[in-house]
């Protein structure tokens, strides 16, 4: 593949990304895994690239929600889509602070701490939401917390994977993040 200036890889990547993610959202019938995608842009994407991908990500979820899923359409529902965007767009800026602080040269390492940052902050700003919209028991009941991060964790996998085969086909990888 050509080589792609800057700008046109990184919305390569934010298009393939997001499109991975609405594919999960179609699959799971809503879950879109935010705290994957977070560390995959940490990791492999600068911040403002990152936060593209999660706010278009977010807006995807959003319509294949309301279009195709039947999302009811009521103030508390409206409400939870904004608590969801503002986990999502926190989860990516947690995920890249915490790689920022981090000397570690392994992806692994890189992709775990950036998961787990990016995961805290998601479910951190969940919690905020519900205390004020409700549903707190739902939102962070153990078993349910420990299901999203098992989940997240594998589609994280699955989209390292999917990102080390296209560029492995020759699709230009996205600018790397600038090293603190």
């Amino acid at each position: 593949m050509a080589a792609l200036p800057n700008r046109g890889a990184s919305a390569l990547w934010v298009s393939l990304l997001t499109a991975a993610s609405m594919a999960t959202t179609l699959a799971l019938g809503c879950a879109t895994p935010f705290p994957a995608l977070a560390a995959l842009a940490a990791v492999h994407m600068r911040r403002r690239d990152g936060l593209a991908l999660m706010l278009l990500a977010w807006a995807a979820r959003q319509a294949i929600g309301f279009a195709l899923l039947g999302y009811p359409r009521d103030g508390s529902t409206l409400a939870w889509g904004v608590g969801l965007g503002t986990a999502a767009a926190g989860s990516a800026l947690a995920a890249h602070a915490a790689l920022s602080a981090l000397t570690y040269r392994s992806v692994a390492a890189r992709l775990a701490t950036a998961y787990a940052a990016g995961f805290t902050a998601f479910k951190a700003v969940i919690l905020g939401w519900a205390l004020i919209l409700g549903g707190l028991h739902t939102a962070m009941a153990p078993d349910l917390l420990a299901e999203q991060f098992v989940r997240n964790g594998a589609i994280l996998a699955g989209l390292y994977l999917l990102y080390r085969l296209f560029v492995a086909a020759g699709v230009p990888a996205p600018p790397r993040p600038v090293a603190a």
